[in-house]
């Protein structure tokens, strides 16, 4: 359900090379979460560094839009930089299990296979 990869670079260049890898793919990035940060701002104190890419392809997502609406709630899709215990890893959940526990529709599952690939290439490529 998981794929996550450590990586040997410092938080900051991982970051950095998602965002060139999500480019270099042909997804946009719509935003960043930096939950660290957040946390932090909130008062809890919170030792490891996470930030969320939320990322699209605009033809991809039409795609699982078009096979059902309600799909609008799983997207975009999601991939993190994090520490932990000082380690840096890059990860996300797979979208094809992620959306075939929520639809039937083979054309569906064949767009999340898909974008898993891709987003696995991504995750590969910042590493």
């Amino acid at each position: 359900m998981y794929y996550i990869v450590e990586t040997q670079k410092t938080f900051s260049q991982a970051v950095t090379d998602l965002e060139t890898a999500v480019a270099h793919h042909g997804f946009g990035v719509l935003y960043i979460h930096d939950l660290g940060s957040t946390l932090r701002s909130k008062g809890i104190a919170f030792e490891e560094e996470c930030k969320i890419f939320e990322v699209c392809n605009p033809g991809q997502a039409a795609k699982v839009l078009a096979a059902d609406m309600r799909l609008n709630m799983a997207l975009p899709c999601r991939i993190s930089v994090f520490t932990e215990k000082g380690t840096t890893k890059i990860g996300l959940i797979k979208p094809a299990p992620m959306l075939a526990s929520l639809s039937q529709d083979v054309g569906l599952a064949q767009v999340a296979q898909e974008v898993e690939e891709t987003s696995i290439q991504m995750v590969d490529e910042a590493k």
